[in-house]
């Protein structure tokens, strides 16, 4: 797949402690990017996710997908995935973004923000079936959206723009050290589909 020029210094670490995260800025073009959103919102089996809070069952506006070389399990907010079989347009964004960081992935867990209303509370991706301090790829695609990173000791907060046909990489000990979250906005009515392929631990 022909990837698109950066204009990011991929190489530079975000984070000023305790972790690396790198953004490569678009790696597809505006017209690639497309093609992928209209691809995974046609042949995805997105699904409205489910957390346990407080002993209650919240079913969010939010959708989700997991998918994976071999039906992984995976819990996270004291609920249980399986994951799906890989579609042909997910092993081709796994094939690029490999290419990119010469990084393999198992897994990926997609999420579906209708519109800037929709967003994710500070977390951290540490649940014991991932790999320790593996390596997480994210891509995103649709509306530009702000991202922040927290650390989890002093507090300093890092912030960016996350920009269609994008991709963030996250290693070493930034999910030890640093939350992350994705905050609503009522400014944003568009879409936006996040990707974050990341490798499951037998």
């Amino acid at each position: 797949m022909l990837l698109f020029n950066l204009e990011h210094d991929s190489s530079k670490n975000l984070l000023p402690q305790g972790g690396t995260v790198n953004y490569f800025g678009k790696i597809f073009s505006p017209s690639q990017a497309d093609h992928f959103v209209n691809e995974l919102v046609q042949n995805i089996e997105w699904r409205n996710d489910e957390a346990l809070m407080f002993g209650k069952r919240i079913v969010t506006k939010r959708k989700v997908a997991w998918y994976g070389e071999k039906p992984f399990a995976y819990t996270y907010s004291k609920t249980t995935k399986l994951a799906l079989p890989w579609t042909k347009t997910l092993l081709e964004l796994k094939a690029a973004i490999e290419e990119k960081t010469a990084e393999t992935f198992n897994s990926c867990l997609l999420n579906l923000y209708h519109n800037g209303n929709e967003g994710m509370g500070w977390h951290s991706d540490d649940e014991k079936q991932l790999k320790k301090d593996g390596t997480i790829a994210s891509l995103s695609f649709g509306a530009e959206r702000k991202f922040a990173f927290k650390h989890k000791e002093n507090k300093e907060v890092i912030s960016l723009k996350l920009e269609h046909g994008s991709l963030l990489v996250m290693n070493g000990e930034t999910q030890t050290q640093w939350l992350h979250r994705l905050p609503p906005t009522k400014l944003i009515s568009q879409m936006r589909i996040n990707l974050t392929f990341r490798t499951i631990v037998a």
